[in-house]
Protein backbone atom coordinates (compact mmCIF):
# COMPACT_ATOMS: atom_id res chain seq x y z
CA UNK A 1 0.00 0.00 0.00
CA UNK A 2 0.98 3.65 -0.22
CA UNK A 3 1.19 6.26 2.53
CA UNK A 4 0.38 9.88 1.70
CA UNK A 5 1.39 12.97 3.66
CA UNK A 6 0.15 16.42 2.70
CA UNK A 7 1.88 19.67 3.58
CA UNK A 8 1.91 23.31 2.59
CA UNK A 9 -1.39 24.49 3.99
CA UNK A 10 -1.74 27.67 5.98
CA UNK A 11 -3.40 31.05 6.27
CA UNK A 12 -3.40 33.33 3.24
CA UNK A 13 -5.26 36.46 2.20
CA UNK A 14 -7.76 36.39 -0.63
CA UNK A 15 -5.96 36.70 -3.94
CA UNK A 16 -2.87 34.98 -2.60
CA UNK A 17 -1.26 31.66 -3.48
CA UNK A 18 -0.29 28.42 -1.78
CA UNK A 19 1.36 25.27 -3.04
CA UNK A 20 0.35 22.00 -1.45
CA UNK A 21 2.53 18.91 -1.59
CA UNK A 22 1.60 15.27 -1.17
CA UNK A 23 4.55 13.00 -0.52
CA UNK A 24 4.01 9.30 -1.12
CA UNK A 25 5.89 6.37 0.38
CA UNK A 26 5.57 2.63 0.22
CA UNK A 27 4.89 2.49 -3.51
CA UNK A 28 5.57 4.65 -6.49
CA UNK A 29 2.84 7.08 -7.55
CA UNK A 30 3.39 5.84 -11.11
CA UNK A 31 1.11 2.97 -10.15
CA UNK A 32 -1.76 5.26 -9.25
CA UNK A 33 -4.07 7.91 -10.44
CA UNK A 34 -3.86 10.77 -7.96
CA UNK A 35 -6.53 13.14 -6.79
CA UNK A 36 -6.98 16.23 -4.64
CA UNK A 37 -10.15 16.74 -2.61
CA UNK A 38 -11.25 19.23 -0.01
CA UNK A 39 -13.72 19.35 2.82
CA UNK A 40 -15.06 22.48 4.46
CA UNK A 41 -16.73 22.42 7.89
CA UNK A 42 -20.24 21.00 7.68
CA UNK A 43 -19.85 20.03 4.03
CA UNK A 44 -19.14 16.85 2.14
CA UNK A 45 -15.74 16.09 0.72
CA UNK A 46 -15.56 17.51 -2.80
CA UNK A 47 -13.41 16.89 -5.83
CA UNK A 48 -10.72 19.42 -6.72
CA UNK A 49 -8.42 17.83 -9.30
CA UNK A 50 -7.24 14.46 -10.55
CA UNK A 51 -4.37 13.18 -12.65
CA UNK A 52 -4.13 9.87 -14.46
CA UNK A 53 -1.26 7.44 -13.90
CA UNK A 54 0.55 8.87 -16.90
CA UNK A 55 0.20 12.40 -15.56
CA UNK A 56 -1.72 13.55 -18.59
CA UNK A 57 -5.34 14.52 -18.89
CA UNK A 58 -5.64 16.33 -15.57
CA UNK A 59 -9.22 17.16 -14.64
CA UNK A 60 -10.35 20.07 -12.48
CA UNK A 61 -13.51 21.05 -10.70
CA UNK A 62 -15.25 23.99 -12.33
CA UNK A 63 -14.78 26.01 -9.16
CA UNK A 64 -10.96 25.85 -9.41
CA UNK A 65 -10.42 25.62 -13.17
CA UNK A 66 -7.92 28.25 -14.27
CA UNK A 67 -6.76 28.98 -10.71
CA UNK A 68 -5.38 25.64 -9.49
CA UNK A 69 -2.79 23.46 -11.19
CA UNK A 70 -2.06 19.87 -10.29
CA UNK A 71 1.29 18.35 -11.13
CA UNK A 72 3.25 15.26 -10.26
CA UNK A 73 6.99 14.61 -9.90
CA UNK A 74 7.45 10.88 -10.23
CA UNK A 75 11.15 11.12 -9.35
CA UNK A 76 10.24 12.67 -5.99
CA UNK A 77 7.14 10.49 -5.61
CA UNK A 78 5.19 13.66 -4.92
CA UNK A 79 2.14 15.41 -6.30
CA UNK A 80 1.46 19.12 -5.99
CA UNK A 81 -1.45 21.48 -6.08
CA UNK A 82 -0.56 25.06 -6.96
CA UNK A 83 -3.40 27.31 -5.85
CA UNK A 84 -3.56 30.87 -7.15
CA UNK A 85 -6.12 33.65 -6.81
CA UNK A 86 -7.44 32.05 -3.66
CA UNK A 87 -10.90 32.92 -2.42
CA UNK A 88 -12.46 32.62 1.04
CA UNK A 89 -14.64 29.81 -0.30
CA UNK A 90 -11.49 27.77 -0.93
CA UNK A 91 -11.09 27.43 2.84
CA UNK A 92 -11.08 23.72 3.67
CA UNK A 93 -8.97 20.76 4.66
CA UNK A 94 -7.27 19.52 1.51
CA UNK A 95 -6.60 15.82 1.01
CA UNK A 96 -4.67 13.89 -1.59
CA UNK A 97 -5.67 10.41 -2.59
CA UNK A 98 -4.41 7.52 -4.70
CA UNK A 99 -6.52 5.14 -6.74
CA UNK A 100 -6.88 3.18 -9.94
CA UNK A 101 -8.56 5.84 -12.07
CA UNK A 102 -8.61 9.63 -12.09
CA UNK A 103 -12.21 9.99 -10.98
CA UNK A 104 -14.25 12.71 -9.32
CA UNK A 105 -15.83 10.40 -6.76
CA UNK A 106 -13.95 10.03 -3.44
CA UNK A 107 -15.14 6.44 -3.20
CA UNK A 108 -12.95 5.36 -6.09
CA UNK A 109 -9.70 6.13 -4.24
CA UNK A 110 -7.95 3.55 -2.09
CA UNK A 111 -5.54 5.63 -0.03
CA UNK A 112 -5.83 9.01 1.64
CA UNK A 113 -3.55 11.41 3.43
CA UNK A 114 -4.40 13.07 6.72
CA UNK A 115 -5.13 16.44 5.14
CA UNK A 116 -3.71 19.93 5.40
CA UNK A 117 -5.73 22.98 6.44
CA UNK A 118 -6.06 25.97 4.11
CA UNK A 119 -7.65 29.16 5.39
CA UNK A 120 -8.27 32.08 3.06
CA UNK A 121 -9.13 35.35 4.76
CA UNK A 122 -11.16 38.08 3.09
Amino acid sequence: QVQLVESGGGLVQAGGSLKLSCAASGRTIRQYAMGWFRQAPGKEREFVAASSKSGGGTTYADSVEGRFTMSRDNAKNTVYLQMNSLKPEDTAVYYCAAGAIAAMSPGTYYYWGQGTQVVVSS
